[in-house]
């Protein structure tokens, strides 16, 4: 007599995530290649709210509606340069929606 297995959704996370120095005031960073750095001295309530933050603008750089280059943020369709915005600032448009994922305000 055989039986079936239901099956659930199955998810992995293989999301590279790096502790390094990072610059004065820099939690961390989603990068292009699908890699999170982490600034080395949060605390492990602060890096697990950062990763969730910096997953989201991961997806945002899936989904296609953010890039980035040295010189400027291109947020759906919109190039914006980036010597002319406080990056991280919670009133960006791609920051507004990660600003969400965190649990520490």
């Amino acid at each position: 007599m055989g039986f079936k297995m239901k099956m659930g959704k199955l998810s992995m996370d293989n999301t590279p995530i790096y502790q390094i120095d990072e610059e004065q005031g820099v939690m961390g960073r989603a990068n292009k290649n699908g890699s999170i750095t982490l600034n080395k001295n949060l605390s492990p309530l602060e890096q697990e709210d950062v990763i969730k933050h910096e997953k989201v603008h991961l997806d945002q750089m899936k989904r296609g509606d953010l890039d980035y280059d040295d010189k400027y943020v291109y947020w759906k369709g919109k190039k914006m340069p980036r010597s002319k915005m406080d990056e991280g600032a919670k009133n960006l448009p791609w920051e507004k929606e990660a600003y969400k994922a965190n649990t520490l305000k």
